[in-house]
């Protein structure tokens, strides 16, 4: 099989890239750029890839529908939904790793991303990819969610779908690493700026929101809203998301609820006994760790989410909605070890 990827100089498309080399059923992987940019090996663009020089091409849509059989987006938003077009047009397979198509509502993508939305029609026909909790076979543009929703997600799940706690109590607590940010200079990601640091960031208005509640309310249309805060640490990959929220449960009902919803889905553990997961369980690996604890003095439930953002939270999940999409095992090029010590 032979894949297409754009973007492969940003993180989570060098950790794609990565990836789909070691993907048992990928033969060849083509790397392009922008279309009006110019040849170049990778390992010029990507000191990184010592000696790999593959090139990455100006992007070549009636190259790419000749000669693959899907393509990956791992662009910034507002990239793809210029560059995307031709593929849409040909019904051809594509997977986004940016924000542009993952909301419904022109109106919702406009208020939060700050930019033009694409077209209604594809915005509707567009695959929302949690993979846990969706099936990418048979939809041809498959919008991968951004890391905090998939971490924050996997985390609620349990509660919003079973219904055990008050729909307009969900507080969320999130934090990541500077990688998250992407690679465009920023005075705030500056190392003098975040090392023994910890800042917040985009409060109340963090572009992740309106997808965790879009989806959200296709599991209970009564949760109003959600109190979401971000926090960048001084480390470079991971993310913590921990959630509170008053619930009428009690300890067993909550453990068997995160036990029932992921026993049988191999990149979610939930943790037993109460016990918190941390970010090294994680780091390095497609996993996502949840541990659960009940307050009876006040009646809240917290959920600990953990997942590396450069792949669960954006390659990895990628690579599974490839596996679903075309019917490959659902671990496929994800056997992956945590980074140690």
């Amino acid at each position: 099989m032979n894949v297409a990827l754009v973007g492969v100089t940003g993180y989570s498309g060098m950790i794609l890239y990565q990836l789909l080399q070691q993907h048992p059923e990928v033969a060849a992987i083509r790397l392009f750029g922008h279309p009006d940019s110019q040849t170049q090996p990778l390992e010029e663009a990507v000191p990184n890839f010592i000696g790999d020089q593959t090139p990455i091409e100006p992007l070549d849509p009636a190259a790419i529908l000749a000669d693959c059989n899907l393509i990956f987006f791992a662009t910034s938003a507002g990239v793809t939904t210029e560059l995307a077009a031709p593929f849409i047009a040909a019904d051809f397979p594509v997977i986004d790793l940016s924000g542009d198509y993952r909301l419904q509502d022109p109106q919702v993508f406009t208020k939060w991303y700050h930019k033009p939305a694409p077209a209604v029609s594809a915005l509707q026909q567009s695959h929302y990819g949690l993979a846990e909790f969706a099936n990418a076979a048979g939809h041809s543009y498959i919008a991968n969610p951004g890391c905090y929703a998939t971490a924050t997600l996997l985390g609620l799940a349990p509660l919003v779908q079973q219904h055990l706690i008050a729909p307009d109590s969900i507080i969320v607590d999130a934090k990541s690493g500077t990688s998250g940010a992407g690679k465009k200079l920023a005075a705030s990601t500056h190392f003098s700026q975040t090392n023994e640091n910890l800042q917040l960031y985009k409060v109340n208005q963090h572009q992740h929101i309106p997808e965790i509640m879009q989806q959200l309310k296709v599991w209970d249309q009564n949760v109003p809203a959600i109190q979401f805060t971000t926090t960048l640490l001084p480390i470079t990959r991971g993310i913590m998301s921990t959630i509170y929220a008053k619930t009428d449960a009690n300890a067993e009902q909550l453990a068997g609820a995160f036990a029932a919803t992921y026993a049988a889905l191999p990149f979610v553990r939930v943790l037993p006994n109460g016990q918190m997961p941390n970010l090294k369980e994680v780091v390095g690996t497609n996993f996502c760790d949840l541990g659960v604890s009940y307050n009876p003095a006040t009646q809240t439930v917290m959920v600990v989410s953990v997942i590396d953002n450069l792949i669960k939270g954006a390659a990895g999940q990628a690579l599974q909605n490839f596996n679903q999409y075309f019917g490959f095992a659902a671990t496929a090029g994800l056997q992956l070890a945590t980074w140690l010590p």
